[in-house]
């Protein structure tokens, strides 16, 4: 374990299946799903039709609710909904009143997958059009690292600011980052996670194009996410954001703040293998999982529950659960498994952030958090809590693997605690 130990001390959450921590917790839990259709002519034409978007009171999430017109102009969606997890991050965290002096160690890390090709190309028509109709806020709008700047302007925090782009394992990145900035002293107070905002007809005919989403569930949704079930076809995209706190422990607790869980590792590896499939022999996998455990100073049997990655792609998942089994070789029938994207679908730069998330509100609480619409699997030799929750039952502190994979090749995981003096 590093010296400087560094626990969890806000959370913010705008998903699929709510619009806070407690209703997106309370939603995982009782195995609610937030994937609906997709709506409109041009999705019509599109194999893949189904999305895990944010609502509100059942309509489509309006951002102009929460920010003016100006401020709309300067941010893209993405940034406006890590603006708002952050918002409930930094308040749960009670970092609201911090001193000038202590908002030096205070940083920021927050990235997305994908910029909003949306805007790109409604901004190219206006180029066509004149040169002048082009927003000033154009490029601000499109820079991955902007959500990270919009939070430390805001808040006036002058630590690290930093921003990861890694496609699907961007959020897990953020945070392992993070965490190893306050291990190193670089800062005692990160701010981090990611945030997602790319659907659009463009960006799901790009991943159809790949022959990457589901196209069987077009006529029932909340069917459609469905990890390591046989009937699996592909993944749903999804969008959202969710943000963490984390905190050095002895800083925390001079703050006398709620502690949510620790963090003890983080794991990084490469497959180099495939632009867009895992490797076949699961080894960019097994290298993250033993390298987070190591890291936490500790051995695959002190591990009892993975969230997994899993996707919903009939490659990925089969590929993950082979890594997982032979990490945990002879161990692996004392662990659970579980994939919540069965319920939110996969935010891509948001998913190992928001899925943290329900890693540690796991560790925090004793539950298991279920993957839904699952019916049956071949040879996967796990528990993986199939559609309801379960409890976690172990004679020991509470410890979990969170695995996120990236196209490119790029893996992270990290080792999530129960929060222990």
């Amino acid at each position: 374990m590093p010296l400087r130990r560094v626990v969890v001390t806000g959370i913010g959450v705008l998903s699929p299946v709510g619009n806070n921590l407690k209703e997106s917790w309370a939603n995982i839990v009782s195995g609610k799903c937030g994937i609906s259709k997709l709506e409109g002519p041009l999705y019509d034409k599109l194999p893949s039709r189904v999305a895990g978007t944010i609502k509100s009171n059942g309509s489509t999430f309006d951002c102009s609710k929460h920010f003016s017109k100006s401020e709309l102009k300067s941010m893209s969606r993405a940034t406006a909904y890590g603006l708002l997890a952050a918002k409930e991050a930094i308040d749960d965290a009670k970092l609201t009143t911090l001193t000038d002096e202590e908002k030096l160690s205070t940083g920021v890390a927050v990235g997305m997958g994908m910029v909003d090709l949306t805007d790109i190309c409604l901004t190219n028509d206006a180029l066509n059009k004149s040169y002048n109709q082009v927003s000033p806020f154009f490029v601000p709008r499109i820079l991955a690292n902007m959500t990270s700047g919009h939070i430390s302007i805001k808040y006036g925090f002058r630590g690290p600011n930093h921003s990861v782009s890694t496609a699907c394992a961007t959020g897990a990145h953020a945070i392992g980052d993070s965490f190893r900035f306050i291990c190193n002293a670089d800062a005692d107070v990160m701010i981090c996670g990611g945030t997602e905002a790319c659907i659009s007809p463009l960006s799901v005919a790009g991943f159809c194009r790949l022959r990457a989403l589901s196209t069987s569930f077009n006529d029932t949704p909340s069917k459609a996410s469905r990890p390591f079930d046989t009937k699996r076809d592909g993944f749903v995209i999804g969008e959202g954001s969710a943000i963490l706190v984390l905190e050095e422990l002895e800083h925390a607790l001079s703050r006398n703040v709620h502690i949510y869980a620790e963090i003890l590792g983080y794991g990084l590896s490469g497959d180099a293998s495939h632009l867009t499939a895992p490797h076949t022999d699961g080894s960019g996998a097994i290298l993250a999982m033993r390298r987070a455990i190591k890291g936490a100073g500790l051995l695959p049997s002190d591990i009892t529950y993975v969230n997994a990655h899993a996707t919903s792609t009939p490659l990925g998942d089969a590929i993950e659960a082979k890594a997982i089994n032979s990490v945990f070789e002879s161990h692996v029938s004392d662990i659970a498994v579980s994939s919540t994207k069965g319920a939110h679908g996969h935010l891509l730069g948001a998913a190992g952030n928001l899925e943290a998330v329900f890693t540690i509100k796991a560790v925090e609480e004793g539950l298991l958090p279920p993957t839904i619409n699952f019916e049956s699997a071949e040879d996967l030799n796990l528990n993986i809590v199939p559609n309801e929750h379960q409890k976690w039952i172990s004679n020991k502190r509470r410890v979990a693997l969170k695995n996120a994979f990236g196209f490119g090749g790029t893996n992270a995981c990290l080792c999530i605690a129960e929060f222990n003096k």
